[in-house]
């Protein structure tokens, strides 16, 4: 029998309601006392009352938090197969978050409503909130032993997918791109100056719902996020054929708004010092991993798994990480970087560079680096359901195909 939580709660509840039922089964393991709860959980020693029944407040209060703790934390070591389960549950934490965003941004001027609710329809990844999501859980469960979402940080999942989409809209403008997510673009729509008001508003709007959250430690870390997608964009635009400048770049356009996203979340847990840079390392990490994936796709898959022109980036005269890797192989390469391939049979070169070399597989093996990188530093926040769901999301995002 797999342990859901709702197990722990009976067996703490019985506890704290006079002693353990002396029927208690769990998992085929009856058990007369704490202490032999205590043995089977396999955790260090801790100080605890030898007694089954407890009488005053303190103790119950002792126990009970005890058991948040420590029989949980023992639940992926004892029974890994449950998180398969569990983890279903999570993703109802994205349910409805673009109907309130779009009621967030609904305005009376009909062209700019259109627009700013276009890649607000469901079809997108969510992977920036979803990341939010589990990070508040995991924190909050760390700190309380309970998983939850407050207000707050549903808030700040929903700003860091407005930011993304504001960014994206802005993007298209500077790239001249007709395409985005399988469908036409806002700006080959409306225009690049309506696009740029639309993508304006979209954030206006998500620093409008960061003022509701009323903390100023976490209006501070947002705001790093627009200040880092202006100069990552400005780094993009000045190509200097090095991996230094590629994954600053990679940080300040892609990595802040995941890392600091997580960084607020973990603030709003009330979690230590050390938590929330392990929450900010985890999302810089899996962030530059993420766009280290999405650059090698860029390559080798297809313009409608993408949603996107295939190579588009290299058409851009942009030097990703498999053209960086295959400069090793291919010299040649640097000055058409410097030149950002505009002249005739460079992006041709650069294509043929990176399919007859092993630069593909070196930046996945790179991104896998981050992705362990990201994992690591879980180890900060307890074991839960929570944290094997953002481990696991690592393993998804590298193995991705679109």
């Amino acid at each position: 029998m797999i342990l859901p939580r709702s197990v722990f709660g009976r067996i703490r509840q019985g506890i704290l309601h006079g002693g353990l039922p002396a029927e208690s089964v769990v998992s085929s393991r009856r058990f007369s006392s704490i202490s032999e709860l205590h043995n089977w959980c396999n955790k260090p020693p801790v100080i605890l009352p030898n007694i089954c029944r407890v009488g005053n407040s303190t103790q119950k209060g002792l126990l009970s938090k005890w058991l948040n703790r420590q029989i949980c934390f023992s639940m992926s070591q004892v029974h890994p197969v449950s998180f398969a389960h569990s983890k279903q549950g999570l993703h109802e934490d994205l349910t409805g978050i673009y109907e309130e965003i779009r009621s967030l941004l609904r305005t009376d001027i009909y062209k700019l409503d259109q627009m700013c609710h276009y890649y607000f329809d469901g079809k997108g990844k969510a992977i920036r909130p979803l990341i939010v999501f589990w990070t508040s859980r995991a924190c909050n469960y760390h700190n309380v032993g309970r998983s939850f979402v407050s207000n707050e940080q549903k808030k700040v999942a929903l700003i860091s997918e407005m930011i993304h989409i504001g960014s994206l809209i802005h993007d298209d403008v500077v790239d001249t791109s007709d395409i985005r997510r399988g469908k036409s673009s806002v700006n080959s729509m409306c225009g690049d100056r309506n696009a740029v008001m639309a993508g304006n508003f979209v954030v206006s709007n998500a620093s409008c719902l960061l003022s509701t959250i009323d903390d100023t430690e976490v209006t501070s870390i947002i705001s790093h996020i627009i200040g880092d997608l202006v100069r990552g964009e400005l780094m993009q635009q000045d190509n200097q054929g090095h991996f230094e400048h590629y994954l600053k770049k990679t940080y300040k356009k892609t990595a802040s708004l995941i890392a600091n996203c997580c960084k607020a979340a973990a603030h709003l847990s009330n979690s230590d010092a050390p938590v929330i840079e392990a929450m900010y390392q985890f999302g810089k990490n899996i962030g530059i991993a993420f766009q280290l994936v999405d650059d090698m796709l860029d390559f080798v898959s297809t313009a409608e798994n993408l949603g996107k022109p295939s190579a588009a980036d290299l058409k851009l005269g942009l030097a990703t990480a498999p053209v960086l890797f295959a400069c090793e192989k291919f010299p040649e390469l640097h000055s058409m970087i410097l030149r950002r391939f505009q002249k005739p049979g460079d992006v041709e070169f650069a294509l043929n560079a990176v399919h007859n070399s092993d630069c593909l597989n070196e930046t996945r093996i790179l991104a896998k680096q981050y992705c362990d990188y990201a994992v690591n530093h879980l180890n900060k926040i307890m074991p839960s359901v929570e944290r094997e769901s953002l481990a696991d999301l690592t393993q998804h995002i590298l193995h991705r195909t679109r």
